[in-house]
């Protein structure tokens, strides 16, 4: 595997080229920095303690405060939609000067739970290297993208002993992997301080460890329980089994009912739509998703075109015992977490909608459904015609080495919509520090260093850029 170290180019500008060299300098500390940050579990999920959101927020908030670049750094808490506190997050401010833009930074400092730790090489929250990669809970989703952040403004300080006029705000999320609950509320509590002219979202994947991407087509989401009830207690199944509908018949039953043959989706109501996309073979889908021998694609299509700009349903969990605690009893209730997501340019409102309907439409048997804990995100799609976009992809050539790549990702970043509502004349640029091998949410997650470094320095070399030009001639 070939890494693009980004060597000398000669048209870069003399700062340019100091920030290339610090970046270089700093890579041990950043690393320090990311796995100091990997060891905190800070599982934003209401089941896990808080205080470790709490502990990764006040980590974050020294790293942003010792780089002496803002004039504010707080954590701060908004409310929930539920009426409780949201977890922390990190705001960090330095004003604009001179005409120059402000740049907000984004990430997320919270990560997903472990999962069963016998699936992981090396402890979830004891960051290993093992060759060119860190492995451990969040070493990529999201504590590499707030890492980058940090050593990226570390980078412009130390090129310009501080003395830049470049506007920066800095906003690590605490809780993006538990559906950003109080985000809204957020941006409303805070909204003069992270007004920007440009928003850097790093949470996303690249094209490949060579090859960077900017994702401009994202899809939105809809998760929720569903309890399925058929009866009001246990009963033996020798007795009753054949003729009392147990919950997991019915469950099963129901499930079904929202794939066709090939396993797409087949709800009335949730629609895709068309765009286009790169060269993606099955069997490199079949290398990336991790395959077993023998399995083939669901869905129909383009493959990117199933990812990217279609709906897809997926249960995440289930509630039932265990095959070591199974008695011969029919099931009263099975509960279930569905997570769906919806194709840009459908609304998540309208897509639960059709969920619903469907779901109450196939309930078998008379069965009773309940849907509770529903999160809604809505799809986006990045305007890419602005000048943002054209001075990140410049960055991002002279810090990779290659052009990026359009692309779109099947996961989904619903926050960004409250952004683009909240701030509708800022310019989205949704980068990452993933790429194909990542595993983020999975067992043995890990951020490859080849990629960190070269995404610290794109980032880098764009607030590099973005210093030296007025809005006035950055719109020209």
């Amino acid at each position: 595997m070939t890494e693009n170290t980004g060597t000398t180019n000669p048209s870069l500008t003399e700062a340019q080229q100091t920030v290339r060299e610090i970046v270089e300098r700093n890579m041990p500390a950043s690393v320090s920095d990311l796995t100091d940050l990997v060891r905190i579990p800070s599982v934003s999920w209401e089941a896990f303690d808080r205080s470790f959101v709490a502990q990764s927020a006040a980590a974050v908030a020294a790293l942003l405060d010792d780089t002496g670049a803002f004039d504010s750094v707080v954590v701060s808490q908004a409310e929930t939609p539920e009426g409780g506190l949201g977890q922390p997050a990190v705001l960090a401010t330095r004003a604009a000067k001179n005409g120059r833009p402000t740049v907000l930074l984004y990430a997320h400092h919270d990560v997903q739970p472990p999962g069963d730790e016998a699936d992981w090489q090396s402890a979830p929250y004891e960051p290993t290297i093992r060759g060119d990669r860190l492995y451990g809970r969040g070493a990529s989703d999201d504590k590499a993208g707030v890492v980058s952040h940090i050593a990226s403004v570390r980078a412009l300080v130390e090129a310009t002993q501080n003395e830049f006029d470049l506007g920066l705000v800095v906003f690590i999320e605490g809780e993006e992997e538990f559906g950003s609950r109080s985000f809204a509320a957020f941006l409303d509590k805070h909204r003069e301080q992270l007004g920007a002219d440009v928003i850097v979202v790093a949470d996303s994947d690249n094209w490949n460890v060579d090859t960077p991407a900017l994702t401009i087509s994202l899809r939105g989401n809809v998760t929720f329980k569903l309890t399925v009830r058929t009866l009001e207690h246990a009963s033996h199944s020798g007795m009753f089994g054949g003729a009392a509908p147990d919950a997991m018949l019915a469950a099963v039953r129901l499930l079904a009912s929202l794939h066709g043959e090939d396993g797409s989706v087949a709800v009335e109501g949730l629609v895709g739509t068309q765009g286009g996309t790169p060269e993606y073979p099955e069997s490199q889908l079949a290398e990336e998703a991790g395959f077993l021998e023998g399995v083939r694609s669901v869905g129909h299509g383009a493959i990117l075109s199933r990812l990217w700009f279609q709906p897809a349903i997926t249960v995440t969990g289930i509630d039932a015992p265990s095959v070591a605690n199974a008695s011969n009893t029919l099931l009263p209730q099975v509960a279930v977490r569905i997570s769906s997501r919806i194709a840009p340019g459908q609304k998540a409102h309208d897509a639960f909608a059709a969920i619903e309907a469907h779901l109450r439409a196939h309930a078998p048997f008379g069965a009773t459904l309940e849907i509770t804990d529903v999160d809604l995100g809505d799809a986006f799609l990045v305007d890419t015609s602005g000048w943002a976009v054209r001075e990140a992809k410049a960055a991002m050539k002279d810090g990779w080495g290659v052009d990026a790549v359009d692309t779109g990702i099947g996961g989904s970043i619903p926050f960004i919509s409250d952004l683009s509502r909240v701030f509708p004349d800022a310019q989205i640029l949704v980068t990452g520090v993933e790429d194909p091998d990542t595993r983020a949410h999975s067992p043995n997650e890990s951020q490859h260093l080849g990629v960190f470094k070269r995404a610290i320095l794109s980032e880098a070399l764009l607030l590099a850029r973005l210093n030296v030009k007025t809005l006035a001639q950055l719109s020209e």
